[in-house]
């Protein structure tokens, strides 16, 4: 590659963003679990998750160089995606040699407790970008894109580009929360903390969803087949491995 590329917009600023997605589902028995997470690996598998980063790529304003994706046995699927903005694409055969500024990924693990008869499915997506292009308006199309029952994320900034007066600028953000990003309707469904470093351009979010509907819980049964006690069973311990979580710590 003897020719340079003309960059246009270019700032040194990298900003990068982890969503960790959690979906939790109760399977009595083991054809229940089997059944679920061959659900889970139909419905997440890498040429649904490819499309999901393409659509996401098309979201901020850039565009695929390259893709790699990977389904795996017995479960599970990775994607890995090279990006760059539309007017720093080279011409012709090139842009696919190009080694770019940018790059979104996705990873699903689909994993189970047998003692509470849980069964989880995560999905971890990282997009990381140099440049004036952010992440962070994607993120209500993420989490309507999978069955989020718990989600992390985490946004962080480094280095520094100049405005026009020569000035360093160290984000070129005016934020206060990951969640001013995300719509308030989607934030209405769930509870929100947050924990910030604001000195160091650091900025964590996690959320939990309020409302459990038992039966959307519930694989191939009816929960209103079940016994009262049995129900309120299955809620608690729904409601028990969403809170460990969402706190990241083994509290029960």
């Amino acid at each position: 590659m003897e020719e340079k590329i003309k960059l246009y917009g270019f700032n040194n600023l990298t900003k990068a963003l982890s969503f960790n997605i959690y979906d939790v589902c109760y399977a009595k028995t083991a054809r229940e679990l089997r059944d679920y997470i061959g659900y889970i690996d139909g419905q997440y598998n890498s040429e649904r998750l490819t499309n999901i980063l393409t659509t996401l790529t098309d979201m901020i304003g850039a565009k695929v160089l390259n893709i790699a994706r990977q389904d795996y046995d017995p479960q599970g699927a990775s994607v890995c995606i090279l990006i760059a903005e539309p007017t720093l694409l080279p011409a012709g055969e090139m842009q696919l040699a190009h080694l770019d500024k940018s790059h979104v990924t996705v990873h699903t693990y689909p994993e189970y407790h047998p003692e509470t008869c849980l069964a989880t499915f995560r999905v971890d997506i990282d997009v990381a970008t140099c440049g004036e292009i952010t992440p962070l308006s994607t993120l209500d199309y993420l989490i309507g894109s999978f069955d989020s029952d718990i989600i992390t994320m985490d946004y962080r900034v480094r280095g520094f580009t100049r405005d026009v007066y020569g000035r360093k600028l160290f984000n070129d953000l005016n934020m206060r929360s990951i969640q001013d990003f995300i719509a308030p309707e989607t934030l209405l469904r769930y509870d929100a903390v947050d924990l910030n470093v604001y000195g160091a351009n650091l900025f964590h979010t996690k959320m939990m969803v309020k409302e459990i509907d038992l039966q959307n819980y519930l694989f191939k049964t009816d929960a209103y087949e079940l016994p009262p006690r049995t129900r309120l069973e299955i809620m608690d311990n729904l409601r028990r491995e969403m809170i460990e979580i969402f706190s990241g710590r083994n509290i029960y």
